[in-house]
């Protein structure tokens, strides 16, 4: 369950992150899911004036690692080891909305799907990432 945070904390723990200057907002959290927006803007965009990939591959990896910490608590690291990301259709301007689902779940792994859409509920991007749950030092023993 994706219960261990708010909304509010989440949006709060952006603050001076990429995730704050990409306009990086967390809308939404379910039982396997989260959701967030970005803005298509000078930020996001590549020179050609279209959404930049890599900007779209942080919104997947940014609603991954926040709903993996959304399950695990602050008391774990919680590092993505690999995405990857099919750019389906240019956006030039407005919002992307992201929904990233769990997928799988173990101790140690975790998959996410991220789908994500333009404003008129397009798909855009489909992305896979994997997520490596790692027990803080502090933690082990406890």
């Amino acid at each position: 369950m994706l219960t261990n945070i708010s909304l509010e904390a989440m949006n709060a723990m952006s603050a001076g992150t990429l995730m704050e200057q990409l306009g990086i907002i967390y809308t939404e959290v379910g039982p396997d899911y989260i959701c967030g927006t970005m803005p298509v803007d000078h930020r996001t965009v590549q020179p050609a004036g279209l959404l930049h990939g890599g900007a779209s591959a942080a919104l997947a990896e940014t609603l991954g690692s926040m709903g993996s910490v959304a399950i695990m608590g602050r008391k774990h690291a919680i590092v993505g080891i690999e995405i990857n990301a099919n750019h389906i259709r240019k956006v030039k301007d407005g919002h992307v909305h992201g929904k990233a689902t769990l997928v799988m779940r173990s101790r140690r792994l975790h998959i996410w799907e991220v789908k994500i859409h333009n404003d008129a509920g397009a798909l855009v991007c489909l992305s896979r990432l994997t997520i490596m749950v790692i027990e803080q030092e502090e933690n082990k023993g406890e």
